[in-house]
């Protein structure tokens, strides 16, 4: 286990039932809009950042937008569903089709099953900014292609709910479902 799932392992450990903003079928209509700031961005222990925009746990479903620094790689992984990538700044790629830049104002669709390798640049001028719209759950494999970690969206909105509270922010703005 690399020491980005180790520590984000012991994130986990304790970690009930997610709790929040739940989003009643009272108001299942009516429409939701977060600002940028209504949701907090926080920290993970691979120096890049969160924010949880919205979790449909019966659908495992997970919208998030993330901040990568320079250098930023994240472990090799795949996905059971699809995925929908919006680039609003810098640039990022996968390590396995590095000539596919994505840049800022670029749309990538991921099928479910491919695997690759997130990484930004360690020569990039600025942090990549990414909103993923992610279905299923995200597994996280070794170079054989064992396993060696899953997330899903209650364990993403559960990590996000222990980091907020460690660092005194308050997500309750977060769109969630089921």
């Amino acid at each position: 286990m690399s020491d980005k799932n180790q520590e984000l392992s012991e994130i986990f450990k304790g970690l009930g039932n997610p709790r929040g903003g739940v989003v009643s079928m009272e108001h299942a209509r009516e429409a939701i809009l977060i600002e940028r700031n209504d949701v907090p961005e926080v920290a993970l222990p691979d120096g890049s950042t969160l924010q949880v925009l919205q979790v449909d746990l019966n659908n495992n479903m997970w919208i998030v937008r993330n901040r990568f620094k320079p250098g930023f790689c994240i472990d090799t992984h795949y996905h059971t569903g699809a995925v929908y990538a919006f680039t609003e700044a810098g640039e990022w790629y996968y390590k396995e089709y590095p000539k596919l830049i994505n840049k800022a104002g670029s749309y990538l669709y991921e099928p479910a099953h491919s695997v690759h390798t997130l990484t930004v640049s360690a020569d990039a001028k600025e942090d990549a900014v990414v909103n993923f719209v992610i279905f299923g759950s995200n597994v996280n494999v070794d170079d054989k292609g064992n396993v060696v970690s899953i997330l899903d969206a209650q364990t993403v909105y559960a990590v996000y709910t222990a980091l907020c509270e460690a660092e005194g922010k308050n997500c309750d703005a977060t769109i969630v479902m089921g």
